[in-house]
């Protein structure tokens, strides 16, 4: 669906942006941007659409470009605020009122994206593509009379659109009125007998009824088209558990999880077939895989407990059936089984408590069996052990809230500390700029090619580090000490840490020359690189991974900090001989954050962010540690900002926030 209305979206926008007044450089930026666009390359494209506004703040076809490669970079928020900029400069932009309003409905703000789709459509009733994104949007809003009209309004203009009558089959399956959704299904294959998306809601219909032979003919052909599509495994492998073939359900399962390694449901589903037919210790890694994806689903302690009963464990057992009703304190039947492994375990007070507790649960239960709102969970005579449909990942449906990936706190890290290093010159980052005059007078005055300010890891050979570090020894001897070699062999033995002896070498270099900040700044990273070695070794915290950056500790569980008070206080130091040097702010901040202080890195990146508008890293860190602090929507347009300055890493946080558009 998406990939459509982005097609529509882009062709139309390439014919109408260039004016016969335009400037050379305007159109030129506007057609290398349109290429990346074309290319798929949307990271560059935004970089070279940034020169382009640079140049010219109110091209709103640039604001609007740049949005689109947002939205394909999964960046939502970054989107629609790029749409929002195209809207101020040209309130009677169309396309953009279109493609915010679809931004605006994947981040689930259906209200004001109707509102746009209304914009968009009074000013040009004449296209189809708003009435089909409108007409998605009413769907998943469930205001499905409504989703028919529109793609009733897109089907007049266009009627070779396949995925337009399956929304409009999914629209009147809703609606109950299951011959017009098979008219719809059947449509869109022959519109597009290549599509499996029209096999696969057909079959989905025809196994909902229970006409398993003709949902998997349809799901057969769905995979012929596509062998890579995940719904046609899927859905084949249900078919294959309800006509009670579990080989080859097992198969299909196996083969969703090739194609999609997190697919809680696929792992879900796999556990219950091996379950049942009696591979308890592979049932029993399945569960634990989901735990690990989805730590807040009740149903998987629920089963895994009743594994771990066949496996003759009935410790993790309880313990599994007490993660189930911390999760769902109404969930009786966790209370009933807990009893009876209670009573086995000759715990005669806790089995009797349950059993009491089931029974009230049990008699509240049957006082609100007119309630609709009272969960399924409490019901003693509900079977856990059935497949879940693919659409109960959406629906929430026995499941709660079951995801398909594990928490995006996992993936994220903050960008490490900043450091004058040795690096060859081509393989510096492609961020904004930040020129200070005073930082590059002091990279001339040490006399080192390779010497510059990043974050990054030297890409010089160990080797070469060291013969450069035995020729500084070497001049030491040969010469008067000079805070300039001093600080040279200083960060050669930090890059082959020698932590100490390079701390050592920094102070003898501050003692000749104790007014230059950029001394105090690479002898605090290195003192915070010696704890971040200690700590790699100390077993009694680490034991997830050992990171190259202290900065990296923020992610990890455990409530043990570090103390970084040397490496701040030069920090300190470097700011106050120094206070336009934003990278000494951004330093302290990370420390501060891997202290545990968020707030006081908050003000630290922002103060960086204050000095250089530009510093991409800054705004990556600022946002991570938002989201840490549970702002999540700031943190996103931060970690968005920065993409838009050339972080690649930002793209793939925003992509667990992003929400699905299916």
């Amino acid at each position: 669906m998406r990939r459509y209305i982005i097609a529509i979206l882009l062709c139309a926008t390439l014919l109408w942006f260039h004016d016969a007044h335009a400037q050379y450089n305007k159109e030129y930026f506007f057609w290398v941007g349109q290429r990346c666009m074309m290319d798929n390359n949307y990271q560059e494209a935004i970089r070279t659409l940034n020169t382009l506004l640079r140049f010219d703040e109110d091209a709103y076809e640039g604001y609007f470009l740049r949005g689109i490669a947002k939205y394909n970079l999964d960046d939502l928020m970054g989107a629609e605020a790029d749409f929002s900029t195209a809207i101020e400069k040209n309130p009677v932009y169309t396309q953009a009122y279109t493609y915010r309003a679809i931004a605006r409905s994947r981040l689930g703000n259906y209200d004001d994206a109707l509102k746009d789709f209304r914009e968009a459509i009074e000013l040009r009733p004449d296209l189809p593509g708003p009435y089909y994104s409108r007409g998605v949007t009413r769907l998943l809003n469930q205001q499905f009379e409504e989703a028919v009209e529109d793609f009733d309004m897109f089907i007049r203009q266009e009627n070779k659109v396949a995925d337009a009558y399956i929304c409009r089959g999914l629209s009147y399956l809703n609606l109950k009125d299951t011959v017009r959704a098979y008219e719809n299904f059947n449509t869109a294959i022959r519109t597009n007998r290549e599509n499996p998306n029209g096999y696969n809601r057909r079959g989905a219909l025809y196994m909902q009824q229970e006409r398993n032979k003709e949902a998997e003919e349809d799901f057969n052909k769905a995979i012929a088209c596509d062998s890579t599509y995940v719904l046609s495994f899927f859905n084949r492998a249900m078919v294959y558990s309800s006509t009670h073939r579990p080989t080859q359900a097992l198969r299909d399962f196996t083969r969703v999880i090739e194609l999609d390694s997190t697919n809680s449901l696929a792992y879900f589903n796999r556990a219950m077939l091996r379950a049942q037919v009696g591979d308890y210790n592979r049932a029993l890694d399945d569960y634990n895989k989901v735990a690990l994806y989805s730590p807040n689903n009740v149903l998987v302690y629920y089963n895994r407990a009743n594994v771990h009963s066949y496996l003759g464990d009935l410790h993790k057992a309880v313990e599994d059936y007490t993660a189930a009703i911390r999760l769902y304190p109404d969930f009786a039947n966790a209370y009933i089984y807990r009893g009876r492994l209670r009573e086995l375990l000759r715990d005669t007070r806790g089995a009797k408590s349950d059993r009491e507790t089931a029974q009230k649960k049990i008699a509240a239960y049957r006082a609100r069996l007119n309630d609709s709102t009272y969960s399924i969970y409490a019901d003693t005579t509900q079977k856990f052990d059935r497949l879940l449909s693919f659409d109960s990942k959406f629906s929430g449906k026995n499941f709660d809230n079951i995801a398909a990936h594990s928490d995006a706190h996992d993936q994220m890290r903050l960008l490490p500390l900043f450091k004058f290093t040795l690096m060859q010159p081509d393989s510096l980052p492609r961020t904004a700029t930040y020129h200070l005059q005073r930082v590059e007078d002091f990279r001339h005055s040490i006399g080192n090619r390779y010497l510059t300010l990043s974050w990054k890891q030297s890409d010089l050979a160990a080797d070469s580090l060291v013969v450069m570090d035995k020729d500084y020894v070497q001049q030491l001897r040969d010469n008067p000490p000079s805070w300039q070699l001093l600080f040279a062999r200083g960060v050669t033995q930090s890059l082959i840490k020698q932590y100490t002896n390079s701390v050592n070498t920094y102070s003898q270099a501050i003692d000749l020359n104790p007014t230059n900040p950029f001394l105090y700044l690479n002898r605090s990273t290195t003192r915070a690189e010696m704890i971040d070695f200690i700590s790699s070794i100390d077993n009694s915290y680490q034991q997830i991974t050992i990171d190259s950056d202290p900065a990296n500790r923020l992610n990890n569980n455990s409530k043990r900090t570090y103390n970084y008070d040397e490496a701040i206080a030069d920090l300190n130091k470097a700011i106050k001989l120094f206070p336009q040097f934003a990278h000494a702010y951004y330093n302290r901040a990370n420390l501060k954050a891997s202290s545990g202080a968020l707030p006081e890195a908050f003000e630290d990146y922002s103060k960086a962010i204050e000095l250089n508008p530009s510093f991409a890293e800054a705004y990556y860190n600022r946002g991570v540690i938002q989201i840490f602090m549970k702002d999540t929507r700031k943190g996103c347009l931060d970690i968005s900002k920065a993409g838009e300055l050339g972080i690649g890493e930002a793209y793939e946080i925003l992509k667990q926030y992003a929400q699905t558009d299916n």
